[in-house]
């Protein structure tokens, strides 16, 4: 069948491609949204965590390279150049900063602009630090999640007193530089006069200062040992877990990837979920809404991991009762 079109028909359909045409274009001409990743950690040790985050973006139909660009700015644990680096982020105008690696990029992102929103993923109370009014309502350019990784030392110690009854001395992995350490050795102080538990510090915020800290440890006489929640320490897992196993020390530690790389226990909320969730409320951002709006994202799963075959290589039998409220055993 041949079907015949009149001139008047061609030269409206023509016109209407045509008008189209300008449409098409300027959407084509139109400047992806641009996001600002500031970490105080490195792109190797945080991989699994950008691609949680870039999955959430996902869910809302964000895809890197296609419809939004995402420039990063890693500190490399070195906190002194987060103010520096987002700094750098407001000047290029981004559409949203994402603020992520523990405390210090939050807090270095809330000084840096008081207009451009903020998307933060801290371990510590995002009240207290100061980026938003209230966790139901922010207030503010800031919004995020609270992993609270900093708040659970004292149930790390708990766990800890029972895998070994006996270590009478527990010393306790700090970073100085981090912004929630005086709040966690505060807490950390109280947890051990709580239950009578001797306990010692230890600083560190460079793989010397690990290397020094762990040889101080049989000196000490220390039968145990608690890795505080920090960036550094999760970007060191790999070898803070080895010097555990060269002395021979048992260990608690923030994450389960510590625990799957050798550690022998953890306890704390699984970061993935966190980052996925940064990547959600970035894309809501994105697609118009305010931080002062989004109420802050708390993790309220706790994962404890038990890694039997680091036990039996320090030779702890590991009690029946922890074995059972573990969420995760590996054998």
């Amino acid at each position: 069948m041949t079907v015949t079109i009149g001139r008047r028909e061609l030269l409206a359909a023509l016109g209407g491609a045509a008008a189209a045409w300008p449409r098409v274009l300027r959407a084509q001409q139109l400047p992806m949204p641009v996001i600002g990743f500031l970490s105080s950690a490195s792109p190797a040790a945080w991989a699994p965590y950008v691609t949680a985050f870039q999955q959430g973006l996902g869910e809302a139909g964000y895809v890197e390279g296609q419809n939004v660009t995402i420039e990063y700015r890693w500190a490399g644990t070195d906190y002194a150049r987060l103010p520096m680096l987002a700094a750098d982020l407001v000047r290029r105008h981004v559409a949203v900063i994402v603020a992520v690696g523990g405390s210090a990029p939050a807090s270095a992102a809330k000084a840096a602009t008081t207009t451009l929103p903020i998307v933060f993923s801290t371990g510590g109370d995002p009240v207290r630090l100061g980026l938003v009014a209230s966790l139901n309502r922010p207030g503010g350019n800031a919004t995020g999640v609270s992993v609270l990784l900093a708040e659970m030392e004292g149930k790390r110690l708990g766990l800890l007193r029972d895998m070994v009854p006996t270590a009478h001395l527990i010393a306790v992995l700090l970073n100085p530089r981090s912004p929630v350490s005086a709040s966690e050795l505060k807490d950390i102080h109280q947890a051990a006069r709580a239950v009578g538990q001797q306990i010692h510090i230890l600083n560190a915020s460079s793989e010397q200062d690990l290397d020094a800290a762990f040889a101080s440890l049989a000196q000490l006489g220390a039968g145990a040992l608690l890795v505080g929640s920090d960036p550094f320490f999760n970007s060191r897992r790999g070898y803070l877990v080895s010097l555990a196993a060269r002395y021979a020390i048992p260990a608690i530690y923030e994450g389960r990837e510590h625990t799957i790389a050798g550690g022998l226990m953890s306890y704390g909320t699984r970061l993935t979920e966190g980052y996925h969730q940064v990547g959600v409320y970035a894309a809501r951002i994105l697609n118009g809404a305010k931080p002062a709006d989004l109420p802050v994202f708390q993790l309220t799963k706790f994962e404890f991991v038990i890694n039997l075959k680091t036990a039996k290589a320090l030779g702890l039998d590991v009690p029946l009762r922890l074995q059972e409220i573990a969420d995760e055993v590996i054998e």
